[in-house]
């Protein structure tokens, strides 16, 4: 990690580092573009026959018989798992489905005033795509932080895309009753899913994390079929003055060790905390080689001249995942995917078994959404009705609107309401 002030001799440099920090977001898609491109065009066009030979040649799918995972290999999967970590899954899939059903809106209806009626319908996708990366990490959790907030929003068809699942992976999907799953992953995979082929109905919607193909390719197809959000790299910021340096440079290190391009920050006031936190890290990532090449490359203690400067810079970052003292912060908190409060909020917890979405914002999105939620798989559609008695009372202004618009229909359809009397 390195350590940069933000006044004193080479303030100039590190508000440089803040504004380019500022500014990440998902340049790195562009390398991959045509590469990319290419693929989701040959499966669109051609459909089964390119997905299975793009899996064949990434995924080392065996034949087109194999693409589908079947519910007896998911309960196998379940059956010779391990009892602990069964029951782990299973309360992490409580956890995270307890919390989804807490967020779902609701469906109402409103009388502002005599003879006008508003209100809102609830309604769930028709069907979801989700992605689940099998690479450097297997990784079930996602399998449960996306299909289930889809599942308790009432989506009807839910599918799993991973390449090569782990046997965790299929056993949480025998647990929350997946139906389809399929052994293919990468930009084919996503191609799959927002056109259809002759062994993937199309769905309405991918959700996900992935690499960077997959997540070039969600960018790609978003045009077609909705996609969650696009996920880069993994982010934590730590904002603490009172924090304990051994405690701060584990998380750090927990999330360092995603990907040599994580990106770990801390963001305080003491300089003898940012020195003693550097120290720890280094340490604590000596056998952790992922972690010790984000750190070095990536990792980041800044020092803030006032605890309004550091809050300031936190919430320029718009980080991932923050972790803040105390609940006091979330006062000023405004850019965060996930806020972790307090030292013992170890942000693993919530990758796992918290029950919030581990699903989040990378690259400064965090400024405009927040985690992937039960709303990403729910559509609000309004209603409203109107009786005489409510066209008299806001017809004449909707009428003198329409006008001063020029669109002469709106006002005649209106206005041969308020002639027409209780007939209508």
């Amino acid at each position: 990690m390195k350590l940069i002030r933000t006044k004193g001799r080479g303030a100039q440099a590190a508000a440089a580092t803040i504004t380019a920090l500022e500014r990440r977001g998902n340049a790195a898609l562009d390398s991959v573009a045509p590469a990319v491109r290419r693929i989701v065009n040959d499966v669109r066009r051609h459909g089964g026959r390119a997905l299975l030979r793009y899996a064949a040649q990434f995924d080392s799918l065996a034949g087109a018989d194999a693409l589908r995972v079947t519910q007896a290999e998911m309960a196998a999967a379940w059956d010779t798992l391990n009892p602990a970590l069964r029951k782990a899954i299973s309360t992490a899939a409580e956890q995270i489905r307890g919390f989804a059903e807490r967020q779902l809106p609701n469906s109402w209806t409103h009388s502002p005033l005599p003879g006008l009626a508003t209100g809102q319908l609830v309604r769930p996708l028709g069907s979801v795509g989700c992605y689940v990366p099998s690479g450097r990490h297997p990784l079930p959790s996602t399998l449960l932080m996306t299909a289930i907030p889809a599942q308790v929003a009432g989506v009807a068809r839910i599918v799993a895309v991973s390449p090569r699942p782990a046997p965790a992976t299929l056993a949480a999907a025998h647990l929350l009753g997946i139906a389809e799953f399929y052994r293919v992953g990468g930009a084919h995979a996503i191609a799959a899913l927002a056109y259809g082929t002759e062994s993937i109905a199309r769905v309405e919607k991918v959700v996900g994390p992935g690499n960077l193909f997959v997540t070039a390719a969600k960018r790609l197809v978003a045009f077609n079929c909705s996609i969650d959000m696009l996920a880069g790299p993994t982010e934590i910021v730590v904002a603490s003055d009172r924090g304990d340096a051994t405690m701060i440079a584990a998380d750090l290190v927990a999330q360092a060790e995603h990907d040599p391009e994580a990106l770990a920050i801390l963001i305080t006031t003491r300089e003898a905390l940012a020195r003693a936190v550097i120290s720890e890290t280094k340490e604590r990532s000596r056998r952790n080689p992922i972690a010790r090449q984000s750190l070095r490359r990536n990792g980041l203690a800044i020092v803030a001249s006032s605890g309004e400067e550091a809050h300031a810079l936190t919430n320029r970052l718009a980080p991932e995942h923050l972790s803040v003292d105390s609940l006091a912060d979330l006062d000023w908190v405004e850019n965060a995917g996930s806020v972790f409060v307090g030292s013992w909020s170890a942000q693993p917890l919530g990758d796992y078994i918290s029950g919030p979405n581990h699903t989040l914002p990378t690259g400064g999105m965090a400024r405009l959404r927040g985690g992937l939620s039960v709303y990403d798989f729910l559509k609000v559609i309004t209603v409203q009705e109107y009786t005489f008695a409510g066209v008299r009372a806001l017809g004449p202004a909707a009428a003198l609107l329409a006008e001063a618009e020029g669109l002469t229909g709106h006002a005649q359809s209106i206005c041969m309401r308020l002639k027409g009397g209780r007939r209508g």
